[in-house]
């Protein structure tokens, strides 16, 4: 007997399908962010980055052009197992010649993105880009008090929903489009009321743009802080869980994005509670919004208890969102992706159903020794089998290595 067939059966005495486990997981999409492969620099102009985002670290081999990008797109692909989409910020348009601002983009300066996709038969995510750009305005966009600068990042929103469509008619998958914005004060504001009026009048104003809302998802993202604005972002968490209930729109957790004694895992059921869909970007936060490469951490893997146990897999958009340049870009995005999938596969091996009666007999101690006996089952050799059947090496490494010495290293 190998080590699968062994594991399978340990958790099999505890009612656990390890091949059911390994079926689902392979059913389950993953979006993964372009932005880990340069810095989020994007290709639509040289502006630094702003709105609180911050990378660190210079290792060699960032993407500087849309098609070294795509090469180690291709390469971080080659080495995730299970579905994947791309998600891409509007920063990311190609022009060729044909520039245009971020309040004028349209379908031609995506369409290599698109042709990618549909080459391997992939979906794409969106996000419109409200920030690193000169009509940034005393850090605000949507709430701006300058009617011109409003005015400029609402076409910007309008474009980025006829873009999605775009998406999603032309790959034939859905599109999540996210909106996010950096917005907010780094002192104490005399008014916190008009700004976040203005940013919903906005978003009416962008979601009157028609869109086919059975295959396109509109989310919004909030956020507690951002370097810079540390006393108060316009959009926050409950701005935008108020706003998305009212407008049926898809609140989106970022689960760096709350206070650092906030768990995203423990929002999940309330959300599911009251939302058909909801959507997430995985990250890791360390002390902030850092947005580290994802770990098999205990977050994680709670994130992705509570999407498996509440049997909502197919209710909760899952994307990453991380960059780190202080390490090999692409083992970043490998080992970031594959972590979310572990969690998900974990999760997917845990006795629910003996742990959810166990707690409704308020037998409390028989489920705290039910759960961390589960922790040190051979799940191991469950991920190994994974791999195995995804044709994914386990070893990527090295491989990366070899890429690193071949391609990246040659960027200067």
């Amino acid at each position: 007997m190998n080590r699968f067939e062994s594991a399978k059966e340990i958790y099999s005495a505890l009612g656990i399908d390890a091949e059911a486990a390994l079926a689902k997981l392979a059913d389950v999409t993953v979006s993964v962010h372009c932005w880990q492969g340069d810095d989020v620099g994007g290709f639509d102009g040289d502006d630094a980055l702003s709105g609180g985002i911050q990378t660190t670290g210079n290792y060699p081999g960032k993407a500087r052009t849309p098609d070294e990008l795509m090469a180690d797109i291709d390469k971080a692909f080659s080495l995730i197992p299970g579905k994947k989409k791309l998600n891409l910020h509007a920063c990311y348009a190609i022009f060729d010649g044909n520039r245009a601002d971020r309040d004028a983009l349209k379908p031609e300066h995506f369409a290599k993105w698109v042709e990618y996709a549909k080459a391997r038969n992939i979906g794409i995510d969106f996000n419109p880009t409200f920030f690193s750009h000169a009509m940034v305005k005393d850090g605000l966009t949507l709430s701006s008090p300058d009617e011109e600068v409003r005015k400029f990042w609402v076409e910007h929103g309008k474009r980025c929903v006829e873009l999605s469509d775009y998406f999603a008619k032309e790959t034939g998958y859905p599109c999540v489009m996210n909106i996010w914005i950096p917005d907010g004060y780094k002192d104490i504001p005399a008014d916190r009321l008009s700004p976040r009026l203005r940013f919903k009048k906005s978003l009416d104003e962008i979601l009157a743009t028609p869109y086919d809302k059975s295959r396109v998802f509109i989310t919004l993202e909030s956020k507690v802080f951002g370097i810079g604005l540390e006393s108060y972002t316009v959009g926050s968490a409950e701005f935008c869980l108020s706003y998305s209930t009212k407008a049926g729109i898809v609140p989106l957790m970022d689960n760096g994005h709350y206070h650092p004694t906030e768990l995203v895992s423990d929002k999940i059921s309330s959300l599911l509670a009251f939302n058909e869909k909801i959507a997430l970007h995985i990250t890791r936060g360390v002390r902030w919004d850092s947005d580290h490469v994802v770990l098999f951490d205990d977050e994680t893997k709670e994130i992705a208890k509570e999407i498996v146990r509440n049997d909502a897999l197919d209710r909760v958009f899952i994307a990453t969102d991380y960059f780190d340049a202080s390490i090999n870009r692409i083992s970043a995005w490998v080992t970031g992706v594959r972590n979310v999938q572990k969690a998900l596969l974990f999760a997917m091996l845990q006795p629910d159903a003996k742990m959810k009666q166990l707690q409704d007999k308020a037998d409390f101690t028989s489920l705290m020794v039910l759960s961390e006996e589960a922790k040190t089952l051979h799940f191991g050799d469950i991920w190994a089998e994974f791999l195995n059947r995804q044709k994914v090496e386990s070893d990527y490494l090295n491989i990366i290595k070899e890429y690193e010495e071949k391609v990246l290293v040659n960027r200067k």
